[in-house]
């Protein structure tokens, strides 16, 4: 019995094969369709226990990052995409993907219009396309596959990272739901600045989840580091010899092991 896993692609995106490698080898069974082929037949979603929304830069991005690819999914999937996380399907959103879910309103509460957007994803403040390896720090967290006090590599590229909030409250009130899942630190786990958090985000902020923690966006690109030689400086590390895999593998590993177990979506996405 394999967990079933779905990426989606549309124009611009460019992580759909990587993202795909990452969820076979943590032990899904994994798909990657166009948007359209969900937007022509949304009960596809029915398959899955994972769905994943891929970086890149959809649409060129015009307009705001990930903003036209939210407004299709919004349209078009709104029911089959709420009915996907009613039953307890797991969402993940990277870098582009994490703009696309941001945008939608499925991270924040406002997916259903009831409430009006308070969290977004700006340009960094170095003004310019960051594409550079950092350091993470899990926190703990409503998601389930997230381990607290982890520190691992990731490599980012975006140009459109800084998570901001509208007003100090709101960021009060993720702390308080548990919903701020990883941070960028410095090498040695202190506070980041530049470039060790590269877009200046509010409390260095590099994930979150939703209040359920099954749904998750990230700027940082684990599925870009699967292998111990994905790491630039994997000659030098001092545990080298140690590192089996990526830390990104683990990450995937434990988000599809999640949506194996029973407590997970009672969905007929393992077959």
């Amino acid at each position: 019995m394999s967990v079933r896993a779905l990426v989606l692609r549309t124009a611009g995106t460019n992580c759909e094969a990587e993202t795909v490698r990452a969820l076979d080898l943590a032990g899904a069974r994994t798909d990657c369709l166009h948007l359209y082929a969900c937007l022509s037949e949304p009960a596809r979603f029915d398959d899955y226990s994972i769905l994943v929304v891929p970086g890149g830069f959809s649409y060129g991005d015009y307009v705001s990052a990930g903003r036209v690819w939210a407004a299709e999914l919004r349209h078009g999937l709104s029911e089959a995409l709420a009915g996907f996380v009613g039953r307890g399907g797991l969402v993940l959103g990277v870098c582009n993907g994490f703009q696309v879910l941001v945008e939608t309103g499925l991270l924040d509460g406002s997916f259903d219009g009831s409430r009006t957007r308070d969290i977004a994803l700006y340009g960094n403040a170095s003004n310019r396309y960051e594409c550079r390896w950092v350091t993470l720090e899990s926190e703990a967290c409503a998601c389930p596959w997230i381990v607290a006090g982890e520190r691992w590599p990731c490599p980012v590229a975006h140009a459109e990272g800084r998570f901001v909030v509208r007003e100090p409250e709101v960021l009060e009130r993720l702390e308080r739901n548990g919903q701020i899942a990883l941070r960028y630190v410095a090498p040695d786990g202190g506070p980041a600045g530049y470039p060790d958090c590269p877009n200046g985000s509010v409390g260095a902020i590099a994930g979150i989840s939703d209040p359920t923690g099954r749904i998750l966006g990230l700027m940082p690109h684990p599925e870009r580091n699967l292998t111990p030689w994905n790491h630039p400086r994997w000659t030098r590390m001092a545990d080298r010899d140690a590192r089996k895999e990526g830390e990104g593998l683990a990450f995937y590993r434990r988000m599809v092991e999640v949506a194996a177990a029973p407590s997970a979506a009672g969905t007929p996405a393992r077959a």
